[in-house]
């Protein structure tokens, strides 16, 4: 069973700091470019991060740009977003998303709310 599994996310103050976590299973994890999506409910799906499947080129929304970083341990199939002085905008079921050729697979999401 090919699988992603999101974790971490939560209820936080704005200015709070959360790390998630997205581990891979049963596919070979070190070809696939992984990102990291957000969606809010009414709006399209956004995305926030993307890393290269070898960790070397990371891109960001310029919505994050400065507050989020993205990064990726391919010994332990896992892919990370770190997130920082978050904000209420932020607040947002996040996905991981991996892509190898025409191949996508998804997570099943995290729920991430920033509220005072």
């Amino acid at each position: 069973q090919v699988q992603l599994v999101e974790s971490g996310g939560g209820l936080v103050q704005p200015g709070a700091s959360l790390r998630l976590s997205c581990a891979a299973s049963r596919f070979t994890f070190h070809v696939y470019a992984m990102q990291w999506h957000r969606q809010v409910p009414g709006k399209e799906r956004e995305l926030v991060a993307a890393i290269s499947s070898d960790g070397g080129e990371t891109s960001y929304a310029d919505s994050v740009k400065g507050r989020f970083t993205v990064s990726r341990d391919n010994t332990k199939n896992t892919v990370y977003l770190q997130m920082n002085s978050l904000k209420p905008e932020d607040t947002a079921v996040y996905y991981c998303n991996a892509r190898q050729l025409s191949r996508s697979l998804w997570g099943q999401g995290t729920q991430v709310t920033v509220s005072s």
